[in-house]
């Protein structure tokens, strides 16, 4: 039996600071002090650069030489060119992989898209719905053989929704219209037709970017 991965120091600073944007206690625009966050977290200031390269890498820590570290804040520009970039890769990608997915991949996405269903007929958003939209989109990427292209997907808008604006996020798109979406992106899938599942992964992203554009640092909309 394989025991369970200890996280390194890093790891363990990557998950406090996501964990800390996604409470409140750090906002778009915030600073990290190495110094006192080591200090909260009783180690060296090592790990801690470690943490934030990885964050910056991911998208969700604004690091350049000779600034301050702050807490990614986009513009609803950033925002909206990010869920476009991020529509025309994954659909892209995708729709290359298409002949890839079998039948026992329909079934386990179906499986995911019931259990949207549930939460879409209780119409009270949980978390667990972001833990279906990441385990549906995970499939999907699961044929991809394009390590790079998963890795700009990824990074184009995911530290946005999941993370930078995570409570707008819940607000803003219901569970019954995140089944809806995806319900046809799993019949297109299904029925085999490239343009289709490019057209409407793509507005899905579109839909989606414009949507979360309300919250940009240039016009921060309160919902």
């Amino acid at each position: 039996m394989n025991g369970i991965k200890k996280l390194t120091y890093s790891e363990q600073v990557v998950e406090y600071i996501k964990q800390a944007i996604l409470n409140g206690e750090l906002s778009p625009g915030d600073p990290i002090k190495e110094v006192e966050l080591a200090e909260k977290l009783g180690i060296s200031r090592a790990p801690i650069r470690e943490a934030i390269q990885v964050l910056a890498h991911d998208g969700l820590i604004d690091s350049k030489p000779q600034k301050a570290k702050t807490i990614v804040a986009l513009t609803a520009k950033q925002i909206k060119d990010s869920y476009f970039t991020g529509g025309v890769l994954e659909a892209a990608a995708v729709t290359e992989a298409l002949p890839l997915y079998t039948e026992e991949d329909f079934s386990t996405l179906e499986k995911i898209l019931q259990k949207m269903g549930h939460l879409a007929e209780a119409g009270d958003p949980d978390s667990e719905l972001t833990e279906l939209d990441n385990a549906f989109h995970g499939i999907l990427f699961s044929k991809i053989d394009n390590e790079l292209l998963i890795d700009l997907c990824r990074r184009s808008c995911q530290g946005i929704s999941k993370f930078l604006l995570y409570r707008h996020w819940v607000k803003l798109f219901q569970p019954k219209m995140i089944y809806a979406r995806h319900k046809m992106i799993l019949d297109a899938l299904k029925a085999g037709n490239p343009a289709q599942l490019e057209k409407i992964i793509r507005q899905h992203y579109i839909e989606s970017g414009e949507q979360m554009a309300r919250f940009g640092v240039d016009v921060a909309e309160e919902v």
